[in-house]
């Protein structure tokens, strides 16, 4: 029997148009779960999320230009169409096993490139592509099938692709947002892909239905001749390779702007890339709109689409600059809600009318292909091919050349003189329009006049408290700053993350040198972050013989070295010591080294990617690269987590660690940090081990062995790992409890509904720990006399002391100091205030 031709019916449009949407959210939920899972690969880094965007944009790229020729021959695209989407859910399914597989012989095949950049970088880019390719190349023939099926003349091609593309766009736009606010939360990040896994099987399977014993009237295929590039003219293939181009390096700087000033959660990222997206939707339908329109010539539409996109770039920043007020924070003062509804305003405001333009400039080229291309699904998947080309060159060039060598600022306007120049050879080609080419030389004269002067400023500095910018390097993963106040330097990155200062010397030494007083002779030492350096410097007083350091931003690593080296005790000169810029978890898992000691740096827990090292698979990693008796230490900024992320992130540690126990880093009176310390196995504390790593830290002969165990023995703070939050959720690479929950704790804290890990709520927390396991029945105290698990007792009491002066809490201080030197025993009364930290050279 004869397949008839299809016949078009309304209702069968909007299925396939809503089957079209839900194929771009599935491709959107998978770029997420890929850039993140090749993150845990490789190593959270700017590089390794644009090696897997450019892969897989290169994978959009072949598929449209090969899946294009075959659109052009069959008459049944739609059938095409469901094969392809069921194709894309079968190569992805191979995801699982593939990556699971390279997560066990990566560091093989890492130790046999070593530590040359250029095989390691294509290595990963091998990697890359047998994850990605395959199912991306997929992806790029539904939009050229889609096309052919449903655009019945070329008179129509304006209209009906730019209509695809909007559809498709929105879906992605809906992907990324579910992608970023709920699936992962509900399903993991395993049963978000799945869940894409299904809604491309559905579609697919679908598809089928509705094209069985259809097909397209014969005189809509093309004769099956092979159709040449050239056939395009040269001025769509400029304008496509170029708008790509420039959108993503809008994308990716944009991107960087909003990190001055947001949360920068997982949450932030998703509204950013939404709103992107929804401005390149809102973009093909002004497109959609504009070739509907009769009166003007298309290519004249065309250079006014760029002259705008041009005028926009040139006032982006300061437009940007006036919504945040000068790079300030946004919602300060906000509730999670308001914190997101602020964001989406202010993203709105200043992304949607450029991106709408930006991205009508693509969509509009389909009107001028009208009377060149031989079907739709060939200009179609030509036209994305040659787009995207220009998208994947784009995003690395504003990543790794455009913003580190001119900045956000001037990279936009350099951009805008793209778009200007390409207006200008537009109408140059145009004969009737030849005498005002001058007239745009001369713009483009002014244009390159503005991009030469001095732009705005690229950090928030707080001037009326003395902030005076020392150095600011706009890398490929983020700004990072060197600001001096008062004569303490400190190292900031996207404006208001701080990683360290001078001013807290003696805490920052504190972060190395607490760890490493339960362990009788580290010799092997690995840091987890960097900061200024001061902390992994500290290493150095306990003679150690090899110290590895990993820090994720290049830029962070450079900064230091070049301004607070008085301060480092050496790190940057000692043969010793190994420092990569790379990230710390990557580090470890591509390494068969072994350690004493892994020390992770304090993270801000709500930061997108942090989670990531908080998660018992990130534990697990790490145990196995301890030695036998080494220990993993991590910091927690108690001024940063509830109860509810610090016990998730303790009985995550308890999984992976039979014994986890909780140091002071200080005995201030506020803004407390702590390390949870894991071992492998049972490691009851030495009092005489505390007390020779005392006396290698401070030999100084006026300071007693007593004093000394006295100092060490008040930072004790208690064994966690004895089930005291075993109620707590577990955090995991599928289930990211920390990534998704921080963020929404910082907010309740802003509005008070919430509380950080501070003042009484501290002094409880300690409470907590001595009464589930008091010191005298303490496994780790085992080797300690009563008098001495006395001054454990005697730490927590101090510590509330002066949480309770601070607060003016006189009654209940001068009780708690009473209690405090009735509990230290006579002979160690001498130290009745212990120093606030460790002593230090």
């Amino acid at each position: 029997m004869p397949a008839r031709p299809l016949s078009m019916l309304p209702r069968q449009t909007l299925l396939l148009g809503l089957l079209f949407f839900v194929s771009g959210a599935a491709a959107l939920i998978y770029q997420v779960v890929w850039v993140r899972e090749l993150g845990l690969l490789f190593g959270a880094t700017a590089q390794a999320a644009a090696l897997a965007i450019a892969i897989f944009f290169a994978g959009i790229a072949a598929g449209g230009w090969f899946f294009a020729r075959l659109a052009r021959r069959t008459r049944a695209p739609l059938r095409w169409f469901g094969l392809l989407e069921l194709g894309v859910a079968v190569t992805a399914l191979g995801h699982f096993v593939v990556v699971d597989a390279y997560f066990q012989i990566y560091p093989v095949l890492y130790e046999w490139v070593g530590a040359q950049p250029i095989l390691e970088t294509l290595l990963k880019a091998l990697v890359a592509a047998t994850l990605l390719f395959p199912t991306a190349f997929l992806m790029g023939g539904t939009l050229p099938m889609m096309g052919q099926h449903l655009i019945r003349s070329r008179d129509s091609l304006g209209t009906g692709g730019s209509g695809l593309y909007a559809v498709n766009t929105a879906g992605g736009a809906s992907g990324a947002l579910a992608a970023g606010f709920l699936l992962p939360l509900v399903f993991g990040f395993n049963g978000t892909y799945l869940l894409a896994v299904g809604l491309d099987s559905t579609v697919g399977l679908l598809a089928l239905l509705l094209a069985r014993g259809q097909s397209l009237p014969v005189d809509h295929a093309a004769k099956p001749e092979p159709v040449r590039a050239s056939r395009f003219p040269l001025s769509v293939r400029a304008v496509a390779l170029l708008s790509g181009f420039v959108t993503l390096a809008v994308e990716i700087i944009w991107t960087r702007l909003f990190s001055q000033v947001l949360q920068n959660s997982v949450y932030t990222y998703a509204l950013v890339l939404t709103t992107f997206l929804a401005a390149l939707a809102l973009g093909s339908l002004l497109a959609n709109g504009l070739n509907r329109q009769r009166l003007l010539a298309p290519q004249a539409v065309l250079i006014g689409l760029l002259l705008v996109s041009a005028l926009i770039l040139i006032f982006m920043p300061a437009a940007f600059m006036a919504l945040t007020n000068g790079l300030g924070y946004l919602g300060q003062d906000r509730d999670f809600a308001g914190y997101v509804l602020e964001v989406a305003r202010v993203a709105a405001l200043s992304m949607l009318l450029p991106g709408m333009i930006l991205g009508a400039v693509l969509p509009y080229q389909l009107r001028l292909l009208q009377s060149h291309s031989s079907t739709p699904g060939e200009a179609l998947g030509r036209l994305i091919a040659w787009n995207t080309v220009g998208a994947i060159v784009g995003s690395l060039m504003a990543g790794f050349v455009i913003l580190p060598l001119l900045g956000a600022w001037r990279g936009l306007w350099w951009l805008a003189a793209v778009y200007l120049l390409l207006a200008l050879g537009l109408w140059w080609a145009q004969p009737r329009w030849g005498q005002i080419t001058a007239r745009l030389a001369g713009a483009a004269g002014a244009l390159a006049l503005l991009v030469l002067t001095p732009g705005f400023g690229s950090i928030h500095l707080q001037e009326s408290r003395g902030d005076q910018l020392l150095a600011l390097h706009e890398g490929s993963s983020a700004h990072v700053a060197v600001v001096e106040r008062n004569g303490s330097r400190s190292i900031r990155v996207n404006n208001y993350y701080t990683l360290g200062s001078s001013g807290a010397l003696i805490p920052e030494r504190n972060q190395t040198l607490i760890p490493l007083l339960q362990h009788p002779d580290p010799q092997s030492l690995f840091f987890l972050g960097m900061g200024t350096g001061i902390s992994a410097g500290a290493s150095l007083y306990t003679d150690p013989e090899r110290v590895t350091v990993c820090e994720i931003l290049p830029d962070v690593v450079r900064v230091a070295k070049e301004h607070f080296q008085p301060w480092t005790n050496g790190l940057f000169s000692d043969e010793r010591v190994t420092i990569h810029a790379e990230d710390g978890r990557h580090c470890l898992a591509r390494t068969s080294e072994t350690y004493d000691a892994i020390i992770s740096d304090l993270f801000t827990p709500w930061k997108a990617g942090t989670g990531n090292l908080y998660t018992r698979d990130h534990y697990e990693l790490a145990a196995r690269r301890l030695n036998p008796g080494g220990l993993y230490a991590q910091w927690i900024p108690l001024y940063q987590v509830s109860r509810t992320e610090l016990d998730t992130i303790a009985n995550t540690m308890a999984e992976v660690f039979p014994q986890l126990t909780v140091w002071r880093g200080d005995l201030f009176a506020e803004r407390s940090i702590i390390a949870l310390v894991g071992h492998k196995e049972p490691q009851p504390l030495d009092p005489q081990v505390l007390i020779n790593q005392m006396r290698r830290l401070n030999p100084d002969p006026d300071v007693s062995d007593d004093q000394r165990l006295t100092t060490a023995l008040h930072l004790y703070a208690g064994n966690i790992g004895n089930g005291l939050v075993a109620s707590a959720p577990v955090n995991t690479d599928n289930q990211p409890v920390i990534e998704y929950q921080a963020p929404r704790t910082h907010r309740a804290v802003i509005s008070g509904t919430a509380s950080w890990v501070t003042g009484a709520e501290r002094d409880r927390f300690y409470e907590d720990l001595l009464q589930h396991t008091p010191p005298a029945s303490d496994p780790v105290l085992a080797h300690l006399t009563d008098a001495q698990k006395s001054l454990v007792q005697a730490g927590a009491l101090l510590t509330r002391y002066r949480g309770q002066f601070a607060r003016s809490e006189n009654a209940d201080a001068f009780i708690t100091r009473a209690r405090y030197r009735e509990q230290i025993p006579p002979p160690l009364r001498e130290p009745a205030t212990p120093a606030e930290q460790l002593p230090n050279r």
